[in-house]
């Protein structure tokens, strides 16, 4: 590693939210080096833990026998000292609608390189704002970091709206002995494109008036989708558009969640625009993968390069805590959303 001894991180740097913990976490398990985190989520309007984040302190706690102090909610600092990973089979329980999808981003590249192949249990929310999808995870992050060698698969039991949670997704996940470099750098065409359309506990004809939008919106460019319409089990309500294009070269995923007031067909446009708008730009693949790969790229053996749609702030505060741990330097080009690294080789 490129430091002896503990990696300390101020929560306030750039974007100054919870990816910063969550990076940390993973990457102090990884290297087994101890981490002292401070003004945790400080650019937030309620800094401090919340439970979600909390469920990524245990999970990983718990997974390598570390050694934590400040793991409550609200604490504004941490000191997480982890030992060696223990693969097998673990279930998390987030107790909110905190995103199941951001805790399993933190605890998967850990397992990954345990000794053994691992699942993970994790009930929270499935589909709520700010964080990946399932639907995501399943279609999206999955393939993608497949063809790294980082075999990873998703189920879910039960959906989880904001505000009652309650769902849950088994991940599963082969251990590896090192993943290799990946190129997105050409998108290519665009051939085929899955649409879901999904409700939980709310009239079908909700879902029904998703999907037609949605056609509508997207019928001048003459594909044929796949189009899937699904009455979802979960303790709550809530709705989802969630659009899947399979390109040349690569994927993308777009969601849009329901809430109340929200007109079906808003929530159809809000998912459409954001395929249209990145249909436009010269990117290979979106912001939220990009955000997902570069920890994998710095893991990875030889030189990786992505081209995003856009240099985010979240992505620079991302890779910005990856070099406080990896003997890596990022090339970020804010013009064309090129990113390259050099990646490790870790094993």
């Amino acid at each position: 590693m490129k430091h002896d001894k503990a990696v300390t991180i101020d929560g306030r740097y750039g974007e100054g939210g919870g990816q910063i913990l969550r990076t940390a976490l993973t990457l102090s398990a990884l290297f087994a080096v101890p981490l002292h985190i401070h003004h945790i989520r400080g650019n937030r309007k309620k800094p401090g833990l919340r439970p979600q984040h909390l469920t990524g302190v245990h999970a990983l706690a718990r997974i390598t026998g570390a050694r934590v102090e400040g793991a409550t909610v609200d604490s504004c600092e941490l000191v997480f000292e982890p030992g060696v990973i223990t693969g097998g089979n673990y279930s998390f329980q987030i107790g909110t609608a905190g995103s199941t999808g951001l805790a399993l981003h933190t605890i998967i590249p850990v397992l990954l390189f345990g000794k053994t192949p691992s699942q993970i249990k994790v009930t929270g929310g499935t589909h709520v704002p700010w964080s990946p999808s399932f639907h995501y995870l399943e279609a999206i992050f999955a393939p993608t970091l497949k063809k790294m060698g980082g075999a990873v698969s998703f189920e879910i039991e039960q959906w989880g709206w904001y505000p009652k949670g309650g769902g849950s997704v088994i991940s599963k996940i082969d251990n590896t002995q090192g993943l290799t470099a990946i190129h997105l750098s050409d998108r290519g065409k665009l051939f085929d494109l899955h649409i879901l359309s999904a409700v939980s506990n709310l009239p079908m004809s909700i879902a029904e008036r998703q999907r037609d939008h949605a056609l509508g919106r997207i019928d001048h460019l003459g594909l044929s989708p796949c189009i899937r319409i699904e009455d979802a089990p979960s303790r709550g309500q809530g709705t989802v558009l969630f659009l899947a294009a399979q390109f040349e070269g690569s994927t993308g995923g777009f969601t849009s969640l329901g809430r109340k007031g929200k007109r079906a067909e808003a929530v159809a446009d809000d998912a459409c625009n954001e395929f249209l708008s990145f249909l436009d730009s010269k990117g290979v693949i979106d912001v939220h993968l990009a955000d997902q790969l570069v920890l994998y790229m710095a893991l990875a053996q030889g030189r990786s390069t992505l081209i995003t749609e856009t240099i985010t702030d979240h992505l620079l505060t991302n890779v910005w805590v990856i070099e406080q741990f990896a003997p890596v330097t990022f090339n970020v080009d804010q013009k064309t959303g090129k990113i390259a690294v050099n990646g490790m080789g870790f094993q």
